[in-house]
């Protein structure tokens, strides 16, 4: 991974509030990039981390973890144009509730963010509406079009958080090389969604044994892995910086891993549904919409070559992908559903669930894999428990359990993939930009 740059231009609005004054007693307090693991209290004054205590409200956490905030690089607030499916107060309650301090939204909206003056409207909405400090990625190409390349110095200066037309690659290789050749000037990190638009044609799932069976056209992982071969090469060519989006295949991984290996500047991301899911749930269960996404669950040895490049550092981080849909969108068939998933709600109890309990990972590296790791990538603000940091942190049951879908979901969208499996770990309390954004039973 890249050294740690901030970037600061990049706009995070939240909405107006008072600023937190508390002191949460008796948590183990963990955050393992400031090197701090011990027992004991944390005060909050006015927002910040440390100072005395006294008058401040008290919440007893004994027996409970703080850790730092979750930074999410990767989410839909559907904000313009699908509103009915989440907005910008409705996205960052849901992120808010999964300990998230930090989102960054994606530009395949309705029009698509491909402007500084659709930046601007919703920088502006997001200052009056965001629940957690909220920061937009505006598209690479106009309309998201694959052609003619946005206006990147304008969409920088105008404080977007990185470049990206999520939703579609940028097919065209040549548009993409240029690109990455403006790069430097605009000094904003292009985040990829990659896939080979004539491998994966019509495909709705994972091409293999599953999809043959249940007769679903499938989308083969080498359809991302050549589009990810073919953008680390321009991107070593001009010398500039990528980062991948939900990675999902094996083949994608080795390329990701050969790519480091000589050098490139590049940088990935895995979502929680990828780490614990395969293609498998698919044709067991009998309302399956709900596990269509793209890129799409695949096999085992897949989801195991994930885990595994977690733990090395192949890839960097851990992401959501939320992409909330209404109930009856999602109740069409298989093949007519649209893809997506929402998750910002059960992304930390979801991946400590399989990485931590089922002791694949430890804790402070799940903490580095879903906070410190992608607010460094992305040049954002590091959420830190050090005394005179600005309190970014959920407070944390390690020991709950929940069954997804029994409590209702901040998100306007119930489209979880998780819905009837038990994760323990639960988010407690979140404090987000020195505010005090959320609590479980309040």
């Amino acid at each position: 991974m890249s050294t740690y740059v901030p970037n600061p231009r990049v706009r995070l609005p939240q909405r107006p509030g008072a600023p937190a004054n508390v002191v949460i007693r008796g948590a183990r307090i963990l955050d393992p990039a400031a090197g701090i693991d011990r027992e004991g209290d944390l005060v909050v004054r006015d927002g910040v981390i440390g100072g005395d205590p006294d008058g401040l409200e008290v919440v007893d956490a004994t027996g409970l973890t703080i850790i730092p905030g979750l930074v999410d690089v990767h989410v839909h607030l559907r904000t313009p144009g699908k509103e009915h499916a989440e907005d910008i107060a409705t996205g960052t309650a849901s992120a808010a509730a999964g300990g998230v301090v930090t989102v960054l939204a994606m530009p395949n909206t309705q029009p698509p963010t491909d402007s500084p003056s659709i930046l601007g409207s919703l920088l502006d909405r997001a200052a009056r509406e965001a629940v957690v400090p909220t920061g937009f990625i505006p598209a690479i190409t106009v309309g998201q079009m694959g052609d003619q390349l946005t206006e990147h110095g304008d969409l920088a200066e105008a404080g977007a958080a990185a470049l990206s037309d999520d939703g579609v690659p940028v097919a065209n290789a040549s548009v993409m090389r240029r690109a990455l050749q403006y790069q430097k000037a605009a000094d904003l990190l292009f985040t990829l969604h990659e896939e080979d638009m004539s491998l994966s044609g019509t495909g709705v799932m994972h091409e293999g044994v599953i999809s043959a069976r249940i007769g679903l056209a499938g989308i083969p992982g080498v359809s991302e892995a050549v589009q990810v071969a073919r953008d680390c090469s321009l991107a070593a060519y001009e010398d500039a910086r990528i980062h991948i989006c939900h990675v999902s295949a094996r083949e994608t991984v080795e390329e990701i891993r050969l790519a480091k290996a000589r050098g490139v500047s590049v940088t990935a991301e895995v979502t929680p549904h990828h780490l614990l899911l395969t293609d498998q749930v698919v044709g067991d269960d009998p309302d399956p919409a709900k596990f269509k996404m793209n890129p799409p669950l695949r096999g085992s040895d897949d989801r195991e070559a994930l885990i595994e490049a977690l733990i090395d550092g192949t890839l960097d981080c851990i992401a959501t992908d939320h992409a909330p849909h209404p109930a009856d969108e999602k109740e069409n068939p298989f093949a007519a559903a649209p893809f997506g998933v929402i998750g910002l709600e059960t992304a930390f109890a979801a991946c400590h669930t399989e990485l931590v309990v089922g002791g694949r990972m430890d804790l402070s590296d799940l903490v580095l894999s879903m906070s410190t790791n992608p607010a460094r990538i992305f040049g954002l603000p590091v959420p830190s428990l050090a005394d005179g940091a600005r309190a970014d942190l959920a407070v944390v049951d390690l020991a709950a359990t929940d069954v997804v879908g029994e409590r209702p979901y901040a998100s306007k969208s119930t489209n979880a993939a998780f819905v009837g499996m038990q994760l323990t770990g639960q988010v407690v309390m979140t404090l987000a930009g020195g505010q005090d954004v959320y609590r479980r039973n309040a």
